[in-house]
């Protein structure tokens, strides 16, 4: 089992550490997760509807957020961006123009640059996508759909059709690079620019030889 104080150092310190579920059930019911801690918030938040927006967080004119969304103080959404499916963004968060977040949980100090996409992963702390970043969340171009995550050259299976990554504290992943559905990043990884990620397909080649 993926253990998320692996990736995430404070993981135990979130409003998300009394979920059990694994991250791909995390993800896949990122709405209700959202929906169920819009209660429990501090004070602070402006609530409409399914959406709360901490006061010292900025959204520009132009946003789209579907909720259920948290947005935690300090957090900045830019205008022509679109959340949508279960949002959550920590403190001091930011996504910028051109950027779809999906199903997916940012923690303290992730930013997601311009023309970006984010599908039903798990951000850590302080982790920084640069522009043009997709975090790809689904095997369209598989028969077998079933996303399967290596750990320590261990295949885990999820059940699941849709997931994205798990992306360790200080992580940087460079302009214009894709991780493929399943991607884990331990903390302080580093991915150059222009790169493709694809652990499923580089662990079913290694045991094919």
């Amino acid at each position: 089992m993926i253990q998320l104080s692996d990736y995430f150092a404070n993981w135990q310190q979130t409003e998300l550490a009394a979920i059990n579920d694994a991250p791909w059930e995390l993800t896949s019911n990122a709405a209700d997760i959202i929906k169920g801690l819009l209660p429990q918030l501090a004070d602070g938040y402006r609530i409409t509807n399914t959406v709360a927006i901490h006061e010292s967080a900025t959204v520009e004119d132009g946003a789209m957020l579907k909720g259920p969304i948290i947005i935690g103080p300090s957090a900045f959404v830019s205008s022509r961006s679109y959340l949508r499916g279960g949002v959550y963004m920590s403190e001091g968060c930011a996504v910028g123009p051109f950027c779809e977040v999906k199903s997916s949980f940012m923690l303290k100090g992730s930013k997601l640059a311009h023309l970006g996409f984010l599908g039903d992963s798990i951000l850590g702390e302080s982790v920084n996508l640069e522009a043009g970043v997709v975090v790809a969340n689904h095997r369209n171009e598989w028969a077998e759909k079933e996303i399967k995550l290596i750990e320590n050259r261990r295949e885990l299976p999820t059940g699941a059709i849709k997931f994205g990554s798990l992306i360790g504290d200080r992580s940087k992943v460079g302009a214009n690079s894709v991780l493929a559905p399943g991607t884990l990043l331990k903390p302080n990884t580093i991915i150059p620019r222009l790169t493709s990620v694809d652990q499923q397909t580089e662990h079913l080649s290694l045991a094919t030889q």
